[in-house]
Parts: structure tokens; C-alpha cells; sequence
């Protein structure tokens, strides 16, 4: 099955940014952001996301520190891509996520200050900076 929509994430403790893509445009739109509560994530949220956007695989954000080690969190990192593939069934490439944050800020600010930067805007924007840079560097 070739791959033409593309779901991406910016996975966090937290709240789990989400944004979709396009393969044949190159392009990645946020979407939004899921709650994790006590390490539980909202995964009948996701189900609504997943159903409507109907994406054919997933682009996980690997959480890496600037010199390349991985974050304390990488084992609840490596569980939700383990979900992700059993709950929908579909391929899930990882993608450096390394200032996608700091990208992200600056894009909510330049498109409109200080109140655009909301926990839920960050880490939906988050999300479409990983799935980005993943479209632009890979190969389909």
C-alpha cells in the first residue's frame, strides 16, 4: 500500500500533539492535542482523529537530547508506538524531534503573539514541525 496521508506526534507525558500531512504535497497541518492522564492516554480521542483523518501510517517524534542520547521517557515513548501499531495496524516511522518545540513557539508567535502560545497550540504545532521535517527528508 503506497503511503499518502501521514498522521504525525509529538509525544509527551502530558498531552500528545497530533498533525496531519500529505506525502504527494509535502505538507503538515496541526490538528491538536490529546490528553494523557496518570500516564493513560485518551486513546478514544485519538480513535475520532485517526477515523476521520484516515491516515495510512504514523510519524512518531524520538525524543533525543541535543547530543543525541535519548530522553528519560523513552520507554513510555516506545509503548505508545507499540500501540499505535497494534490498536490501528499501520507503519510508524520515527522522526528527530530535536528543537521542534522552539520551532513551534515561534511559529504560534509570529502568527500571533503571546496568546497563541497555549499548552494544546505548542504541542499541535509540535507536531506538524516533526511531520514536516519528515515529509521534506524522506523518500516515499
Amino acid at each position: 500500500m503506497a503511503i499518502v496521508n501521514v498522521m504525525g506526534f509529538d509525544f509527551g507525558l502530558k498531552s500528545i500533539g497530533v498533525a496531519v500531512g500529505q506525502v504527494i504535497s509535502c505538507t503538515a497541518s496541526p490538528v491538536g492535542a490529546i490528553k494523557v492522564i496518570s500516564g493513560n492516554i485518551d486513546f478514544i480521542s485519538l480513535d475520532v482523529i485517526v477515523e476521520n483523518w484516515g491516515p495510512d501510517a504514523f510519524v512518531l517524534g524520538l525524543s533525543l537530547h541535543m547530543d543525541g542520547r535519548l530522553q528519560k521517557f523513552h520507554s513510555q515513548l516506545v509503548c505508545f508506538k507499540k500501540s499505535l501499531q497494534k490498536r490501528y495496524g499501520l507503519e510508524v516511522f520515527w522522526s528527530d524531534e530535536r528543537l521542534s518545540t522552539v520551532e513551534a513557539k515561534e511559529i504560534l508567535y509570529d502568527g500571533g503573539g503571546r496568546k497563541k502560545l497555549t499548552k494544546s497550540n505548542i504541542d499541535a504545532m509540535s507536531a506538524k514541525v516533526i511531520l514536516q521535517q519528515w515529509l521534506e527528508f524522506n523518500e516515499h
